[in-house]
Protein backbone atom coordinates (compact mmCIF):
# COMPACT_ATOMS: atom_id res chain seq x y z
CA UNK A 1 0.00 0.00 0.00
CA UNK A 2 1.14 3.53 -0.98
CA UNK A 3 1.29 5.96 1.82
CA UNK A 4 2.73 9.51 2.10
CA UNK A 5 6.01 9.28 3.98
CA UNK A 6 5.68 11.35 6.96
CA UNK A 7 2.56 9.16 8.47
CA UNK A 8 1.86 12.33 11.10
CA UNK A 9 0.77 14.48 8.23
CA UNK A 10 -2.81 15.24 8.37
CA UNK A 11 -2.72 18.41 6.68
CA UNK A 12 -5.20 19.00 3.78
CA UNK A 13 -2.99 18.35 1.33
CA UNK A 14 -1.86 14.65 2.49
CA UNK A 15 -5.82 13.98 2.54
CA UNK A 16 -6.29 14.99 -0.73
CA UNK A 17 -3.76 12.67 -2.12
CA UNK A 18 -4.57 10.04 0.17
CA UNK A 19 -8.55 10.15 -0.80
CA UNK A 20 -7.65 10.81 -4.33
CA UNK A 21 -5.93 7.40 -4.48
CA UNK A 22 -8.61 5.56 -2.77
CA UNK A 23 -11.28 6.93 -4.95
CA UNK A 24 -8.88 6.30 -8.07
CA UNK A 25 -9.20 2.85 -7.00
CA UNK A 26 -12.85 2.66 -6.99
CA UNK A 27 -12.83 4.39 -10.70
CA UNK A 28 -10.34 1.10 -11.91
CA UNK A 29 -7.39 3.07 -11.44
CA UNK A 30 -4.27 1.77 -9.41
CA UNK A 31 -4.38 3.77 -5.99
CA UNK A 32 -0.55 4.61 -6.85
CA UNK A 33 -0.90 5.99 -10.30
CA UNK A 34 -3.71 7.96 -8.80
CA UNK A 35 -1.38 9.11 -5.84
CA UNK A 36 0.92 10.43 -8.05
CA UNK A 37 -1.39 11.82 -10.18
CA UNK A 38 -2.87 14.02 -7.50
CA UNK A 39 0.55 15.14 -5.67
CA UNK A 40 1.69 16.26 -9.19
CA UNK A 41 -1.96 18.23 -9.72
CA UNK A 42 -1.35 19.72 -6.29
CA UNK A 43 2.31 20.86 -7.05
CA UNK A 44 3.23 24.42 -7.98
CA UNK A 45 6.70 22.85 -9.03
CA UNK A 46 7.29 20.26 -11.43
CA UNK A 47 8.72 17.36 -9.91
CA UNK A 48 11.14 14.43 -10.87
CA UNK A 49 10.31 10.79 -10.13
CA UNK A 50 12.81 10.27 -7.04
CA UNK A 51 10.78 13.24 -5.45
CA UNK A 52 7.46 11.56 -6.12
CA UNK A 53 9.30 8.33 -4.70
CA UNK A 54 10.17 10.31 -1.54
CA UNK A 55 7.26 12.22 -0.48
CA UNK A 56 4.93 9.09 -1.10
CA UNK A 57 6.72 6.40 -0.14
CA UNK A 58 6.31 4.44 -3.13
CA UNK A 59 9.20 2.22 -4.83
CA UNK A 60 11.24 4.53 -8.13
CA UNK A 61 9.93 1.56 -10.24
CA UNK A 62 6.43 2.15 -9.87
CA UNK A 63 6.77 5.53 -9.59
CA UNK A 64 7.79 5.40 -13.40
CA UNK A 65 5.52 2.83 -14.74
CA UNK A 66 2.86 5.10 -12.75
CA UNK A 67 4.48 8.52 -14.57
CA UNK A 68 4.04 6.28 -18.14
CA UNK A 69 0.40 5.52 -17.59
CA UNK A 70 -0.14 9.39 -16.43
CA UNK A 71 1.59 10.68 -19.52
CA UNK A 72 -0.13 7.65 -22.11
CA UNK A 73 -3.34 9.51 -20.87
CA UNK A 74 -2.43 13.10 -21.34
CA UNK A 75 -2.74 13.96 -17.86
CA UNK A 76 0.66 14.71 -16.75
CA UNK A 77 3.91 16.02 -19.24
CA UNK A 78 7.68 15.90 -19.08
CA UNK A 79 8.87 19.41 -18.28
CA UNK A 80 12.50 20.45 -18.75
CA UNK A 81 14.01 22.07 -15.49
CA UNK A 82 16.46 24.15 -16.31
CA UNK A 83 20.29 22.51 -14.68
CA UNK A 84 18.95 19.05 -14.02
CA UNK A 85 19.16 15.95 -16.48
CA UNK A 86 16.32 14.28 -14.80
CA UNK A 87 12.70 14.29 -15.94
CA UNK A 88 10.42 16.88 -14.59
CA UNK A 89 6.53 16.40 -13.97
CA UNK A 90 3.80 18.73 -14.18
CA UNK A 91 -0.11 17.76 -14.44
CA UNK A 92 -3.21 19.56 -16.55
CA UNK A 93 -4.55 21.47 -13.50
CA UNK A 94 -7.84 22.63 -15.80
CA UNK A 95 -10.51 20.02 -13.88
CA UNK A 96 -12.61 20.25 -16.94
CA UNK A 97 -9.63 20.04 -19.34
CA UNK A 98 -8.47 16.89 -17.14
CA UNK A 99 -12.08 15.26 -17.29
CA UNK A 100 -12.21 15.49 -21.02
CA UNK A 101 -8.97 13.62 -21.15
CA UNK A 102 -10.80 10.81 -19.26
CA UNK A 103 -13.24 10.83 -20.65
CA UNK A 104 -11.34 10.73 -24.34
CA UNK A 105 -9.21 7.96 -22.69
CA UNK A 106 -12.14 5.77 -21.06
CA UNK A 107 -13.96 5.87 -24.50
CA UNK A 108 -10.84 4.89 -26.59
CA UNK A 109 -9.77 2.54 -24.32
CA UNK A 110 -13.42 0.91 -23.05
CA UNK A 111 -16.20 1.74 -25.07
CA UNK A 112 -14.62 1.45 -28.79
CA UNK A 113 -13.49 -1.71 -28.39
CA UNK A 114 -17.01 -2.84 -27.13
CA UNK A 115 -18.37 -1.18 -29.95
CA UNK A 116 -16.36 -3.17 -32.03
CA UNK A 117 -16.98 -6.43 -30.53
CA UNK A 118 -20.76 -6.00 -30.19
CA UNK A 119 -21.03 -5.07 -33.76
CA UNK A 120 -18.94 -8.38 -34.60
CA UNK A 121 -21.50 -9.66 -32.62
CA UNK A 122 -24.33 -9.08 -34.14
CA UNK A 123 -22.98 -9.43 -37.65
CA UNK A 124 -22.38 -12.90 -36.86
CA UNK A 125 -25.95 -13.24 -35.49
CA UNK A 126 -27.55 -12.24 -38.23
CA UNK A 127 -25.77 -15.16 -40.05
CA UNK A 128 -26.74 -18.16 -37.47
CA UNK A 129 -30.38 -19.08 -38.71
CA UNK A 130 -30.76 -21.29 -35.33
CA UNK A 131 -30.53 -18.22 -33.23
CA UNK A 132 -33.66 -17.49 -31.12
CA UNK A 133 -34.94 -13.80 -32.51
CA UNK A 134 -34.79 -12.36 -28.84
CA UNK A 135 -31.26 -13.07 -28.46
CA UNK A 136 -30.80 -11.31 -31.45
CA UNK A 137 -33.11 -8.70 -30.86
CA UNK A 138 -31.36 -7.82 -27.21
CA UNK A 139 -28.10 -7.65 -29.55
CA UNK A 140 -29.35 -4.83 -31.52
CA UNK A 141 -30.58 -3.13 -28.58
CA UNK A 142 -27.50 -3.51 -27.51
CA UNK A 143 -25.70 -1.92 -30.65
CA UNK A 144 -28.37 0.30 -30.70
CA UNK A 145 -28.02 2.01 -27.50
CA UNK A 146 -24.15 1.80 -27.57
CA UNK A 147 -24.06 3.98 -30.93
CA UNK A 148 -26.40 6.53 -29.33
CA UNK A 149 -23.91 7.06 -26.29
CA UNK A 150 -20.99 6.62 -28.60
CA UNK A 151 -23.11 9.60 -30.52
CA UNK A 152 -23.78 11.71 -27.55
CA UNK A 153 -20.22 10.84 -26.00
CA UNK A 154 -18.62 12.35 -29.07
CA UNK A 155 -21.32 15.32 -29.43
CA UNK A 156 -20.18 16.29 -25.67
CA UNK A 157 -16.23 16.10 -26.10
CA UNK A 158 -16.82 19.00 -28.73
CA UNK A 159 -18.81 21.28 -26.59
CA UNK A 160 -15.81 23.99 -25.19
CA UNK A 161 -15.86 23.60 -21.55
CA UNK A 162 -17.43 27.08 -20.84
CA UNK A 163 -20.78 25.54 -22.32
CA UNK A 164 -20.48 22.51 -20.88
CA UNK A 165 -19.99 23.53 -17.67
CA UNK A 166 -23.04 25.71 -18.72
CA UNK A 167 -24.60 22.72 -19.05
CA UNK A 168 -23.97 20.60 -16.23
CA UNK A 169 -24.95 23.63 -13.80
CA UNK A 170 -28.28 23.32 -15.17
CA UNK A 171 -29.15 20.06 -13.79
CA UNK A 172 -32.50 19.12 -14.15
CA UNK A 173 -33.64 22.41 -15.98
CA UNK A 174 -32.30 20.73 -19.15
CA UNK A 175 -35.14 18.18 -18.61
CA UNK A 176 -37.73 21.30 -18.33
CA UNK A 177 -36.78 22.70 -21.46
CA UNK A 178 -37.17 19.30 -23.28
CA UNK A 179 -40.29 18.83 -21.92
CA UNK A 180 -41.37 22.55 -23.29
CA UNK A 181 -40.81 21.48 -26.59
CA UNK A 182 -43.83 19.31 -26.70
CA UNK A 183 -41.51 15.74 -26.46
CA UNK A 184 -41.20 13.26 -23.68
CA UNK A 185 -38.14 13.08 -22.26
CA UNK A 186 -37.64 9.26 -22.05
Amino acid sequence: MTEITDKNDNSSRAQFILYWGDMGTQWGVNRSVAQIHALLYLSTDPLNAEQISEELGIARSNVSNSLKELVGWRLIQRVPVAGDRREHFVAETDVWEMALLIARGRKEREIDPAIRAIDMCVTQAETETKLDPAVLSRMHAMQDFLATADKWSNQMLSVPKSNLSALMKMGTKVLTLLRVGGGKTD
